[in-house]
């Protein structure tokens, strides 16, 4: 009989060559897919190159896209060190535009600088609350913070249509359930396609990675994460590490529902996710939750999915055949972790070694 055994870490060397190995196969793989769909493969993978870097426009949609989902992952990465499984990314990403939305309409007047921090401060402040409320029973009452966080994702999807169908909608809609548009005051200052989010996800990046690597509470987290009994033994306070780890957590994904609100989309709706709170798990996944490779992650997630956006029009292929592209090479980054982790032994070798 087969049994799955962990492997000792593998080395930089071996990393590479099995994910390099993993996308090509996959590119492989998703070539039947496309020769079936009626297009060539090669020009489709061009397409899909071009797509994201031929010209300044399509790379600033490739960053546009790339933003969020950096800055979700960052946020996904500190809960997830210190072991506290936080799935309400996407929750937390709507509250977040649920508090932006709140902050033009009840100052709807305020100058752009001063719009801007206020929405910047109770952006976060709604995605912190969001997930310190999961992270509270946890540290209190040992409560399951996975699925905690997980059903919060639906009641805070619930709010937002509540308010796009019924409170917040725009009379002006002609009956359509839409919540109106931020005025300019509200926008994110952009240029050539390029918005304030980059600056301001560029600047996350740099705290993000001092934070986790330089500071006492980065420390703690990390701490925490390896061992509870260690963190306690030391001295550290679980509840209050518990708690501020959530409200920066929490706090960067409700800063991503600004930076979509007020940076692409322009108004709050029940799709302004697209489920990259979901796609930020993966990436903080596959990183390691290490800061470095959560922005080279991110950047190749946001490769694909400009890329797959833009071969539909290019080459007159159905959604559903891009979708399968991305999910294709998805799955195959994903298991070349599980080559990289384990291996498979028999109770023949298992006896061999005894």
């Amino acid at each position: 009989m087969l049994h799955v055994v962990k492997k000792d870490a593998p080395k930089t060397q071996e990393k590479i060559i099995v994910r390099v190995l993993a996308v090509v196969a996959a590119l492989m793989v998703a070539s039947i897919i496309v020769v079936f769909a009626g297009a060539n493969p090669i020009e489709l993978y061009i397409g899909i190159f071009q797509g994201c870097f031929g010209g300044l426009h399509r790379f600033a949609a490739t960053i546009e896209k790339m933003v969020p989902l950096l800055v979700l992952s960052l946020g996904v990465m500190v809960a997830f060190k210190m072991r506290f499984w936080n799935i309400g990314a996407e929750g937390q990403f709507l509250m977040g535009a649920v508090g932006t939305t709140l902050v033009v309409r009840t100052l709807p007047d305020l100058p752009l600088p001063l719009m801007l921090i206020c929405m910047i401060v109770v952006s976060f402040i709604f995605g912190a609350i969001w997930l310190m409320i999961p992270a509270f029973f946890k540290a209190r009452f040992g409560t399951n913070e996975t699925l905690f966080t997980l059903m919060l994702n639906y009641i805070a999807l619930t709010l937002v249509t509540a308010l796009q169908y019924d409170f917040w909608k725009d009379p002006a809609a002609n009956g359509m359930p839409k919540i109106a548009n931020l005025p300019d005051n509200a926008l994110l200052p952009s240029a050539s396609g390029f918005n304030l989010s980059i600056l301001m996800a560029v600047i996350i990046v740099i705290a993000m990675y001092y934070f986790m690597n330089r500071s006492k509470i980065g420390f703690e987290i990390e701490v925490l994460g390896e061992s509870e009994n260690t963190a306690r033994y030391i001295g550290i306070n679980i509840t209050k590490t518990v708690l501020i780890a959530a409200l920066i957590s929490g706090g960067l994904c409700g800063m991503v529902g600004m930076m979509q609100t007020a940076g692409v989309s322009g108004a709050l709706s029940v799709e302004i996710t697209g489920g990259l709170g979901f796609t930020a798990i993966i990436v903080a996944w596959l990183s390691g939750l290490r800061v470095p490779f959560i922005v080279f992650n991110s950047f190749a997630f946001a490769v694909l999915l400009q890329g797959a956006s833009y071969i539909q029009t290019a080459f007159q292929i159905p959604g559903s055949v891009a979708e399968m592209i991305q999910a294709i090479i998805l799955f195959f980054i994903l298991g070349s972790e599980f080559v990289l982790q384990y291996r498979f032994v028999s109770d023949k070798s298992k006896s061999e070694v005894a």
